[in-house]
């Protein structure tokens, strides 16, 4: 079976399912898709809060200084420069991070060794922040005192380890 033909199958497989549990499927659906708008503006604030702070961070400059400033520390760390953009992008926004990783592949390579530490990192890491007001403003969570916290320890725990291993 080809993949073209999944989506529509599992669809079928859904519907005579509910129809052999005696369940009126187009309310169950209408139900669901209801809840679902219903998730999607209770959490569509904390999503464009984060977005516009990302926007905002790399327009107006400061992220460009953040990462001038972060550099000698995290070289010191053994993170190299190249790939600090990527390091402090990855916890605000996925595809932030992927243009930075594109800059480390246009700059310094993608055999180098920020090329593959970029790589690792976005690939093998979260967006904390992003994911966090995702799930967090779905659940309706209004403090999240321990949860930022540990998520950006677990996140630089990751991106150490990805330091000592590429």
């Amino acid at each position: 079976m080809t993949a073209s033909w999944f989506l529509p199958v599992l669809l079928l497989v859904a519907v005579l399912g509910g129809l052999r549990a005696r369940i009126d499927v187009y309310e169950a659906f209408v139900r669901g898709a209801k809840e679902g708008l219903e998730t999607v503006l209770r959490i569509s604030p904390y999503l464009i809060a984060i977005l516009t702070a990302t926007a905002l961070l790399r327009e107006t400059g400061l992220m460009d200084r953040i990462t001038q400033a972060a550099t000698p520390f995290l070289e010191r760390l053994g993170l190299p420069g190249e790939a600090v953009g990527v390091v402090l992008l990855r916890p605000l926004s996925g595809s932030a991070a992927l243009a930075a990783v594109r800059d480390v592949m246009q700059t310094a390579g993608a055999d180098s060794r920020a090329g593959r530490l970029a790589c690792v990192i976005c690939g093998a890491s979260e967006t904390v922040f992003f994911t966090s007001s995702l799930y967090l403003g779905a659940a309706g969570v209004r403090r999240s005192r321990y949860a930022i916290p540990a998520a950006l320890l677990a996140y630089a725990a990751g991106v150490a380890a990805a330091a000592l291993a590429t």
